[in-house]
């Protein structure tokens, strides 16, 4: 017969799980984890939404060029950028308007907004800005206008967004790279 000795058989069963501080430190691992990488991930997302705008405005900025080319002249604020994307002859009477205009200038049949669902911004004649070009801007993560974290498209003092980045403001970093 196949017997054990006395010793083997009055012994415990092996573990079967984990004890309570195992899984406390575990836990503990996983938060000190996300709490250094979190904030990290959450700058990445921060800084690519701010690019995102800043293509935007670009993409805006050539769409004006070619329309200033057809209409030899740029959309007023009252026009928007709609006029990028909607023949304006049909707000107006001009004849000539319409003849001129060469459009949609937008890949896009609706005018994008900005990653945090907002319209962008636009005027002209300019106000803000040195020179004859539209202004553009994003109103930013906050979506009120005037506010340390809108991304314009002329110089000016700005935002923090960018600060990790070497010191420079969203508003003076979109301004440079927009020009």
């Amino acid at each position: 017969m196949n017997r054990q000795p006395t010793q083997l058989r009055n012994r415990p069963s092996l573990r079967r799980g984990f004890t309570l501080v195992e899984l406390l430190i575990v836990m503990a691992i996983l938060v000190l984890l996300v709490s250094l990488v979190g904030p990290r991930l959450l700058g990445s997302k921060q800084k690519a939404d701010v690019n995102a705008v800043k293509a935007q405005i670009g993409m805006f900025q050539a769409a004006l060029e070619r329309y200033a080319i057809d209409m030899n002249r740029f959309p007023t604020t009252e026009e928007g950028l709609v006029a990028l994307v909607e023949d304006p002859s049909e707000m107006e009477s001009d004849s000539e308007t319409a003849s001129s205009w060469d459009g949609p200038y937008l890949k896009q049949t609706a005018l994008p907004k900005d990653p945090w669902n907002n319209n962008y911004a636009y005027e002209y004649p300019p106000t803000h800005g040195k020179g004859d070009l539209p202004e553009i801007w994003s109103y930013g993560p906050d979506g009120q206008e005037d506010t340390d974290d809108d991304i314009i498209s002329w110089t000016g003092e700005g935002s923090d967004l960018d600060s990790e980045s070497g010191g420079t403001s969203s508003r003076d970093s979109t301004a440079a790279s927009l020009k």
